[in-house]
Parts: C-alpha cells; sequence; structure tokens
C-alpha cells in the first residue's frame, strides 16, 4: 500500500502518526542495544537497502494502492519484532524524505502494512517454540513461508479495510478488483521469505536472532 493522506479525515492521520510515534518510542525502549552483535547490525542495514529496492519497484493501480513486497516477515525473523518495527519506519522515512511517499500518511503507512505482520510474525514464532516441534522444517516452513503469505493477506486486509472505511475506495471495487492481487503477491512473499531465511540460517545464522542452534539443532 501506499497510502495518502488525503484519503483519510484528519483525525484519522494525526491519531496514527501519534500511536506510531508511542509505538517507535517503545520499540526503542526494548532494543537491548548494548546486546547487539555487530556483524549482525551491518547485515540487517544492508536489508534496509534491499527493501528499499523492493518498495521503489511497486506496481499501482491507483493513489494509495500499490503492489510490493512488505519483507516484514523476513526482519521480524532476522531482527526480532522491536528493532524491526524500528527498522521498516526508517525505510518508510527514506522513502517519504524520496518524495515516493506521503510523509503525513508515515503513520497510517506503518500502523496498517507492517505493524500486523510484524505482530503476526512474532506471534506465530511463540507458537511454534511453544507447540511445535524444533526443528529447520518448522522454522522455514511455518515462521518464514506461511507467515509470510499470511502476513501480506493480513496487511492487505488492514488497509483495505481502511480505505473502505474512510470512503476512498467502494468496497466492492476493493473486494473485486484489487484484493485478488493480494492473493498472488502473498505467495511471492511467501517464497521470497522462505528462501531467504533458509539460506540465512544455513550460511549466516549469526545474523538471524530469532535462530538459535541450540533450539533447532540438539534434536
Amino acid at each position: 500500500m501506499n497510502f495518502l493522506a488525503g484519503q483519510f479525515a484528519q483525525p484519522w492521520v494525526w491519531g496514527a502518526n501519534l500511536v506510531w510515534g508511542l509505538l517507535l518510542l517503545l520499540c526503542i525502549r526494548k532494543v537491548a542495544w548494548r546486546a547487539l552483535p555487530e556483524l549482525a547490525v551491518s547485515a540487517w542495514c544492508g536489508a534496509c537497502v534491499v527493501l528499499l529496492g523492493f518498495a521503489l519497484a511497486r506496481a499501482g493501480l491507483q493513489p494509495g494502492l500499490s503492489f510490493h513486497l512488505l519483507g516484514a516477515t523476513v526482519f521480524t525473523l532476522m531482527m526480532g519484532p522491536w528493532l524491526a518495527m524500528l527498522a521498516l519506519s526508517l525505510v518508510l522515512v527514506v522513502l517519504a524524505v524520496a518524495g515516493f511517499l506521503d510523509p503525513l500518511a508515515l503513520g497510517l503507512n506503518a500502523l496498517l502494512s507492517y505493524a500486523p505482520v510484524v505482530a503476526l510474525t512474532a506471534a506465530t514464532l511463540q507458537f511454534a517454540r511453544q507447540r511445535l516441534a524444533p526443528n529447520l522444517f518448522v522454522y522455514v516452513f511455518v515462521n518464514a513461508f506461511l507467515t509470510g503469505a499470511a502476513g501480506m493477506l493480513l496487511a492487505a486486509a488492514c488497509g483495505l479495510l481502511a480505505l473502505g472505511l474512510a470512503g476512498a475506495y467502494a468496497a466492492d471495487h476493493l473486494l473485486e478488483n484489487v484484493m485478488p492481487f493480494y492473493f498472488l503477491l502473498a505467495w511471492s512473499e511467501a517464497f521470497t521469505s522462505g528462501l531467504v531465511m533458509a539460506i540465512l540460517i544455513v550460511y549466516r545464522p549469526h545474523w538471524v536472532a530469532t535462530f538459535d542452534d541450540r533450539h533447532y539443532l540438539a534434536s
């Protein structure tokens, strides 16, 4: 999505920016800054640059409706949810500064496109750790592949619901002409997330904050 502030009532816009700002403050407090591994941080910065490329390589139908990979599931698995939300927000800010995103709609884009995916990925990871077998297949297929697809659909549902409630587009138009594209994009998100995480845990497991050799390989 690429929401525009003009598509929403002003209370929505400023309320979203306020909530987003409070969420960022919470994330800053939750991140253990001194414990961050130096090599991993460099890799995570590179991931932000890659995500910028994905965000720029987007296709759009109408104002506020654009299609691109999110990368939020990969970011959450690599960095943990708190730092992932900060990194994703940084990407949005850079896009806004460069003129590719409405600055007043930063809160809407962060809360509707990225926050739901980060929360879903964190919840799925916690569920998998507690309820599923501790093996690589579960980590890659459930936490990355399936959650990547589900996250894309969740972000799409949140965004389209917000646009519908705001009256920016008719509900039937969003459901019939826009939502089907996200079902197709969900498979791309799933494949990309699963492939990236499979490669990382094999060749660069120290870049993945949520992957622990002792948990997944001990058995």
